[in-house]
């Protein structure tokens, strides 16, 4: 047996890991049963993110036939059979008019919403983009541009979130300014680096902590203000000049009314990836799950720690296991086909290039990295002499196919969970 492709395999058994343990349907069953919903005259799902299907339908499950009504808002084949809660597919992660309309339509339902009811609002990774309402003047086009501008840029989705927060109707608390005086129970599964409330999905139950002058200066910070839609700039210049109403901040009443519970996170899908690696016999480090950054550098870091355990025995000596979670950015700097997960890989392939009795695996929890079908990738020492030609891929931000002529691409298909990222350095013994 190649010693290598003994470790690619068990990579798979430690992401799977921590795929089972970001199982949103159980997760929303769990905590609804732990609720008591006698006394509420309708009750309202709603919500938007690419775990939405599996989430409705363990709200189903629990809820039944007193489920009034639903909508959710899932990405393009994302999707399950369900009876009492409608899913509307739209764009991911460019918003699209199919998101408009679904969005409109779960804002008209929440407004109907009386202080005798109940609206359950399921959030999940992609939310953002899934949930598009965009504030006069801002038109659709223009908030797509602004979303290209910055995932391009390399913002993170800290920065990204507060932006789509002030060109929105319907984001960063104002969806629970839709819904009140009714109560409001939202469901978090969280897709972001430290799980605060105000950002997972742009916070649209949420106090928000950002301003229009906080979205100002990320725009100025990567040098795009003069390139965003002229609507835009004129909107966050009202805003920052107090002529705009600000998105609801946490003293408002409205949240007395609102409980925001994070359901599901990255560290509860890596602590189960390492509990899974200790069993497979790796000594295992979970060495953070707030990385984030750069993606290539991020790389390069974890493929200098792969060399260190390789030849020197530290931080672990092998066989060993470091697992990372969180989500890096990438800067565009081609016209390739990729994702930040095998970009990642790609990176570090060359990087660890004749490490003998190593692996480095990445892959998103949602089954989907970047515009592509497979959920990221996963090289070992040998993958470089395969094909020298790594630079010129990664150079046209052309990961996809790079792996994909050396059948080294990692496809899930839709998961129905996305937790952010996972990524595993594998490093058997070295004798």
């Amino acid at each position: 047996m190649r010693l290598e492709g003994k470790l690619r395999r068990q990579a798979l058994a430690i992401f799977k890991a921590a795929l089972r343990a970001a199982n949103p349907g159980q997760a929303v069953a769990a905590r609804l049963a732990r609720e008591d919903f006698t006394g509420y005259r309708h009750i309202y799902i709603v919500g938007a993110g690419k775990a939405g299907a599996a989430m409705g339908r363990a709200a189903e499950r629990v809820l039944g036939r007193r489920i009034t009504r639903g909508l959710l808002n899932v990405k393009y084949g994302h999707i399950a059979a369900l009876r009492r809660i409608e899913l509307n597919e739209c764009g991911h992660p460019v918003p699209d008019e199919r998101g408009v309309a679904g969005a409109r339509r779960i804002a008209e339902i929440v407004s109907d919403a009386g202080p005798d009811d109940l609206v359950v609002c399921l959030i999940s990774g992609g939310a953002s983009a899934l949930l598009p309402l965009p504030a006069e003047p801002v038109t659709l086009d223009e908030k797509q541009e602004v979303t290209r501008l910055l995932l391009a840029c390399g913002a993170n989705i800290h920065e990204i979130n507060a932006v789509r927060k002030h060109i929105s109707q319907i984001k960063g608390g104002q969806l629970a300014r839709m819904a009140h005086p009714a109560r409001v129970l939202s469901l978090l599964l969280s897709d972001v680096i430290g799980d605060n409330l105000d950002v997972i999905g742009s916070g649209p139950t949420a106090p928000d902590e950002s301003t229009f002058a906080v979205a100002r200066a990320i725009l100025e910070k990567y040098g795009i203000m003069e390139r965003v839609p002229a609507a835009v700039r004129g909107r966050l210049d009202s805003g920052a000049r107090g002529l705009i109403p600000e998105t609801p901040k946490p003293d408002d009443p409205i949240f007395t009314r609102v409980r925001n519970v994070v359901i599901g996170s990255n560290r509860l899908a890596v602590n189960a990836a390492a509990a899974r690696a200790r069993e497979l016999g790796f000594r295992t480090l979970v060495l953070s799950t707030f990385i984030e950054g750069e993606t290539r550098e991020i790389a390069r870091m974890h493929a200098a720690i792969a060399k260190e355990i390789a030849v020197a025995g530290r931080p672990l000596a092998p066989p060993a296991c470091i697992i990372t979670g969180g989500e890096t950015t990438v800067t565009l700097h081609g016209d390739g086909l990729g994702g930040r997960n095998q970009e990642f890989v790609l990176s570090a392939s060359m990087d660890i290039a004749g490490l003998r009795n190593v692996a480095v695996f990445s892959a998103g929890t949602d089954g989907s990295d970047g515009p592509t079908d497979a959920a990221g990738a996963i090289a070992d020492g040998k993958t470089f002499a395969r094909n020298p030609r790594a630079a010129e891929y990664l150079a046209r931000n052309d990961s996809y196919r790079y792996f994909e002529g050396l059948h080294d691409l990692v496809a899930t298909g839709p998961t129905g969970t996305n937790v952010m990222d996972v990524r595993v350095v594998l490093v058997g013994e070295q004798t």
